[in-house]
């Protein structure tokens, strides 16, 4: 985890009182509750935590604001309504072979957070940053449609007053929605499922063939999302998994989206991910990767392989753990993403 960011997380946590989430064990009782609740009593008591049921979808209102051809894709700048007064610029990366008549699967990508954040679609698009990120261009020579958003509070999606930068907006952005009685990750879920319904809006879309991935809090907004977005039949999480169990012990101060008021009662973010069951889901993970310690994630992925196992899915979930690697996305990492997205998403 870069130093800016550990900083940023660390004062962050303090001025929003993250950190009284991680200081007191469960309780007896409450451990028992977790035991006894079922997938979609969890789901509910989910919901309840992260802010209450979805406002019914505005007109996504989409528009094109410029197109540049690359080598085998053109992007396509763009944004559309995900609320009434809130409107998300995306980048879609088009394979040349791609149309109307020929449509294809389609795969939306979640950026990381990494403290970076002047960074954002463009990571994954290809026009900035580390290439190692640089996902969306690599899926689109492989094929895909990609569509990469902007989360909130990143790159073009930062104060449009100008008066708080970086971290700062990022901040008061989990306050306002925490006070309002929600929470980050319930607005990140909402404007990922509307990102979905602009992909499948798209006549070069197959929406029979929807999938997403992300790094890092990318991957995150996977699990997070994928529970409330039945059109995603394939989904990858590369590196993070941090469970409230591991925050507990280790003290690990995270990114907001992880931290769903209330919701440790009920369950961990482990029993999250398993309501994605029965759809495609794998998650890859670096052995001393910090931010989503090894211990709690190998007793996570056994839990959502018992759900998987428990829908008759056994064989849709599927995790790998690389040894002695830690916050990447590694060429064995990729390898496993793309074969996955190829296993289900072909035609």
């Amino acid at each position: 985890m870069p130093a800016d960011r550990r900083s940023f997380l660390k004062s962050s946590a303090i001025a929003a009182g993250v950190s009284a989430l991680g200081t007191t064990a469960m309780t007896h009782a409450q451990t028992k509750e977790q035991e006894v609740l079922g997938p979609e009593a969890f789901k509910t008591k989910l919901l309840e935590c992260l802010g209450g049921p979805w406002p019914e979808p505005c007109e996504l209102r989409p528009r094109l604001i410029r197109e540049e051809q690359k080598d085998g894709y053109r992007l396509q700048w763009v944004d559309y309504a995900v609320e009434p007064e809130d409107r998300v610029p995306a980048i879609l990366l088009i394979p040349d072979e791609v149309n109307a008549a020929t449509p294809a699967a389609a795969i939306a990508i979640w950026h990381q957070h990494a403290g970076q954040w002047h960074l954002g679609k463009s990571e994954p698009a290809g026009l900035a940053g580390d290439p190692m990120h640089h996902t969306g261009v690599a899926l689109a020579k492989l094929g895909y449609v990609v569509l990469c958003p902007d989360a909130l509070c990143f790159e073009e999606r930062q104060d449009p007053d100008g008066k708080l930068k970086g971290g700062a907006y990022e901040r008061f952005e989990f306050l306002r929605q925490v006070v309002d009685g929600r929470c980050m990750a319930w607005k990140n879920i909402l404007d990922m499922r509307r990102a979905i319904d602009y992909l499948a809006s798209r006549e070069e879309v197959n929406v029979e063939r929807l999938g997403c991935y992300g790094h890092s809090m990318g991957s995150t907004h996977t699990w997070l999302v994928g529970p409330w977005e039945p059109r995603l039949k394939c989904l990858v999480g590369n590196c993070c998994l941090p469970t409230y169990e591991a925050i507990h012990r280790t003290k690990l101060l995270h990114c907001f989206p992880n931290f769903i008021p209330g919701i440790h009662q009920f369950g961990d973010t482990p029993d999250i991910a398993a309501l994605i069951a029965p759809r495609a889901l794998h998650l890859n993970f670096g052995e001393t990767d910090g931010g989503s310690p090894i211990q709690e994630v190998r007793t996570g992925v056994a839990k959502i392989a018992s759900a998987y196992a428990a829908a008759s899915a056994a064989d849709r979930f599927t995790y790998f753990i690389e040894a002695d690697t830690g916050h990447v996305l590694s060429d064995a990492m990729w390898q496993r993403t793309r074969d996955t997205f190829g296993r289900y998403l072909s035609v």
